[in-house]
């Protein structure tokens, strides 16, 4: 941790990499706050990117003294993270990404204000994929993600729910002891890295609290090749969470099986006619329920992406994750094999 200065009452710390699309409007937005920004600081703490993220941060820098650039040989967002918290001393650590849409000017001052009002060590924000001026197909992957076929029912990630909370999938900001307590990011983490960490804080009994007041937006992928990558990450990283907690959630489990199921399916359908009437039979209906799901979308929502892209969209989170689980697990079983040969 640095220093023992707390002329700042918070410090923001933003892990980029390739961000260059969304990050002067997340500055901006961080620095038209109605709050006393000489108290913040902020640590933008650059992968190694290969746009022009790195120019925008710097010239910020310039513009506010209590802006750093740092930077992160690792990549990962974890590693990021940590050399935030490494390098910077506010008593409250708030993480944002280089693509959030902040909506209210007053977020920063009700961030504090949960803290001090609530006595949390946590501070959870919903974080909705539906910021303004997003594409039709962006607005689909946001209603599908958020929908029951497209995330874990159980997150907060989408509530309007206030009060305290399982802070797992949500928690953004942290008393700065709370990294004394539970440790800092695991580094091994890419993806998922803060569903680690906010895991441990929730077993380590600390107080978290959410409000639709801290809510922020996040952009959603917009073609299904980044939506495809984007998934297959969230599977390697679920795999690794399940893998460390032992903590098994049925449904990447069940992504997982089910392109097990479908390969082993597939290839025993070369063989075998009934194997591939079988085939036939389960993504029909698969395909069958994934279309009716995105009519009822369209219906619900007035989206008319929601029945066009839909039908696309729920494959690619499914398999997406399925095929990043199925690939870790094979991967560490390869491993392991190698090491006891």
């Amino acid at each position: 941790m640095a220093g023992e200065d707390r002329k700042y009452r918070l410090s923001i710390v933003i892990p980029v990499r390739n961000e260059g699309k969304f990050l002067s409007q997340t500055l901006d937005q961080i620095y038209l706050q109605d709050f006393p920004m000489d108290t913040v600081e902020v640590a933008v703490v650059d992968g190694g990117s290969g746009d022009d993220t790195r120019h925008i941060a710097e010239s910020y820098k310039s513009r506010f003294g209590n802006l750093k650039v740092l930077d992160n040989p690792r990549h990962f967002a974890s590693s990021g993270k940590n050399i935030g918290i490494k390098n910077s001393s506010a008593p409250y650590v708030l993480f944002l990404t280089g693509h959030t849409y902040i909506p209210s000017k007053n977020f920063l001052a009700d961030l504090l204000a949960a803290f001090e009002a609530t006595g949390a060590d946590c501070v959870c924000r919903p974080r909705p994929l539906t910021p303004p001026d997003i594409t039709e197909f962006e607005m689909a992957v946001a209603i599908c993600r958020s929908s029951a076929l497209g995330h874990d029912p159980g997150s907060y990630a989408y509530s309007e729910f206030e009060g305290m909370a399982d802070p797992t999938s949500t928690g953004a900001a942290y008393r700065r002891d709370v990294f004394e307590r539970v440790g800092l990011f695991d580094e091994e983490f890419d993806l998922c890295n803060d569903v680690d960490f906010n895991h441990r804080v929730k077993i380590n009994g600390l107080k978290s609290y959410i409000s639709p007041r801290m809510r922020v937006f996040l952009y959603p992928r917009s073609t299904i090749q980044e939506l495809w990558r984007h998934m297959n990450r969230v599977g390697r990283g679920r795999y690794k969470f399940a893998m460390k907690h032992g903590i098994f959630s049925p449904l990447q489990w069940f992504a997982g099986l089910a392109v097990l199921g479908l390969g082993l399916l597939l290839i025993l359908a070369l063989f075998s006619g009934a194997f591939a009437a079988i085939l036939r039979s389960v993504v029909a209906l698969y395909l069958l329920a994934v279309i009716g799901y995105s009519i009822i979308l369209w219906l619900r929502d007035k989206r008319m992406g929601c029945l066009l892209y839909g039908p696309v969209i729920f494959p690619t989170i499914h398999f997406g994750i399925g095929m990043g689980f199925v690939r870790s697990m094979l991967r560490e079983m390869l491993n392991k094999g190698q090491s006891i040969t």
